[in-house]
């Protein structure tokens, strides 16, 4: 069990590293082949158990309301209508098993005001 809890807290700390080289490419304004690798260590880490694997969600961009379950969040600004996430700290981590997926971690994000 000791060494479950490990992996478990490895892998989430990898999927982490993962989503924050993402985010950093995305920035660079070059094409390049580190893309290419970011999603073969996606692919790698959905196939790590034969029925299912870890994956994250980065929200951006998509509304966010008080029922949302999936995300924790801090509310930039002080209207709190038309809520929409800008800034993903942490991703969504979720595993996926036998078609089925568990939220694993919650994501940790920053929202706003939609401002019209």
């Amino acid at each position: 069990m000791q060494e479950t809890i490990k992996l478990r807290k490895f892998l989430i700390e990898f999927i982490d590293q993962v989503f924050e080289i993402e985010k950093k490419v995305e920035k660079l304004n070059a094409e390049n082949s580190i893309n290419r690798n970011v999603n073969r260590l996606k692919m790698l880490l959905e196939e790590f158990e034969p029925d299912g694997g870890l994956f994250y969600q980065n929200p951006i961009g998509e509304p966010f309301n008080e029922t949302r379950t999936d995300v924790e969040a801090s509310i930039a600004g002080a209207s709190t209508e038309n809520l929409i996430i800008t800034e993903v700290i942490k991703p969504i981590i979720r595993h996926k098993k036998g078609g089925i997926t568990f939220i694993v971690r919650k994501g940790v994000v920053v929202v706003e005001s939609l401002k019209y």
